[in-house]
């Protein structure tokens, strides 16, 4: 009996150890650590004789390693990586990381330059509207990445990283992570002034993707410049990096006990549950014209992944192509902004095959015959040619889908022959 007591009361401790222990991890602070840039995106680089080329997408990752080396010895926190090494997370995987580990914080660090040497010192950006002319030319070439991957062409398929009036028109869609993300901004800046005595070019809010998607508060930090050589040497050196981390850790320290003391100053990420896939395709059908227009032609008011369709003798322009109603609803929403008020959505069956009719491409239209030694001739082989109206249409290839079209579209402009269109022709 005695000893049936003594082994209950070991049991039940135990039990109680392990319930507090589970507790305990449940309640770890989650900071998502981006090193920016990587992998075949070098970032922003400068050649100095004392360091050789230094490349950003290096001084991100050993100063994201030092703070998550730091962080991981405080049980209070519970640390994830888009990346450890050399290599490039889209955008879109950088994000979904985040929100799909429920995070409680989202930090991303890089580093600046300008094409003058000058300027220098840090700055750290929040998600925010401000259209500040400098912070425009960031925020440009930070979301020019996105060109870099297949996933963020389709994600954002929506903005022209090129385009100021893109930008602009960007709608802040965690305003409610916007306060302590400036919180956690200014306990940032104030260690890099304070600690690290540098020169800090304040907190600043701007429209980046890396940003903008994220479901918690979120920063992006610029370290310093690398095209200003005495921010590059402190970037490129082991105290330099050492001491941003430190701060770094320094703020995400304080930033936790200032929501822990206040538990409204930091708004609880709500679950975000992922969005299903519609079943058809969408696009955005922008205008229909009699006219042809090439892809940099001012009608399409600078949009990209415009996909002209010609039938019945007008040429249809869509704009891009998801199965996300979140994306489809703010891709006709740029549309309309851009200046297509009457703008729609158009479904489209994935790989539906023609009943009646055929796809094909219309490679040029000439008002005189292409020569025998034309590139298109002597690249593509049956090709044909019909003359309408006094002008030369050549036609190549006939396919039962768009996606096939599509895709042979494609491989003929990886052969040099651009701004094709798909024709539908119903017969």
């Amino acid at each position: 009996m005695i000893n049936y007591s003594f082994s209950f009361k070991k049991y039940f401790h135990l039990f109680f150890l392990l319930l507090f222990s589970v507790i305990g991890a449940q309640k770890k602070f989650t900071v998502v650590l981006d090193a920016g840039h990587g992998g075949s995106d070098h970032g922003a680089n400068r050649y100095y004789s004392e360091v050789g080329t230094l490349r950003e997408k290096d001084v991100t990752l050993s100063v994201v390693l030092k703070v998550g080396r730091m962080l991981e010895k405080n049980k209070d926190f519970k640390i994830i990586y888009t990346r450890k090494i050399d290599e490039y997370p889209s955008l879109t995987e950088r994000t979904t990381l985040a929100n799909r580990s429920k995070a409680d914080l989202f930090i991303s660090v890089h580093c600046n330059a300008s094409t003058k040497t000058s300027p220098y010192g840090t700055e750290t950006f929040v998600q925010g509207p401000d259209q500040n002319k400098t912070n425009l030319e960031v925020a440009k070439a930070e979301n020019d990445v996105i060109y870099l991957d297949e996933k963020d062409r389709e994600m954002f398929a929506s903005y022209d990283p090129k385009s100021p009036e893109s930008l602009i028109a960007l709608k802040i869609q965690q305003s409610k992570y916007l306060e302590s993300s400036l919180l956690f901004g200014s306990f940032i800046e104030g260690n890099f002034v304070k600690k690290d005595k540098r020169f800090s070019r304040g907190v600043k809010q701007q429209n980046l993707h890396v940003l903008r998607l994220n479901a918690m508060p979120s920063v992006l930090i610029e370290t310093g410049f690398i095209s200003n050589y005495n921010d590059a040497m402190y970037l490129a050196s082991e105290k330099g990096q050492n001491e941003i981390a430190e701060s770094i850790y320094d703020a995400i320290v304080n930033y936790k006990k200032a929501i822990d003391r206040n538990a409204t100053a930091a708004p609880k990420a709500e679950p975000i549950p992922e969005e299903k896939p519609l079943k058809n395709d969408f696009r955005i059908l922008l205008m229909s014209s009699p006219s042809k227009y090439n892809s940099t032609d001012p009608a399409l008011k600078g949009l990209n992944y415009i996909l002209p369709i010609k039938e019945n003798g007008l040429y249809k322009y869509y704009y891009g192509t998801t199965n996300l109603a979140s994306v489809r609803d703010n891709n006709l929403k740029t549309a309309r902004d851009a200046g297509f008020k009457n703008a729609t959505s158009i479904s489209f069956v994935p790989n539906q095959k023609l009943g009646i009719g055929y796809y094909t491409l219309e490679i040029a239209v000439t008002s005189q015959k292409l020569s025998s030694n034309s590139k298109v001739l002597n690249t593509l082989k049956d090709v044909n040619r019909v003359k309408e109206n006094g002008k030369f249409y050549y036609i190549y290839g006939k396919f039962s889908s768009l996606e096939e079209a599509v895709k042979a579209q494609k491989a003929i402009e990886l052969k040099g022959i651009n701004d094709s269109v798909i024709q539908k022709v119903s017969k």
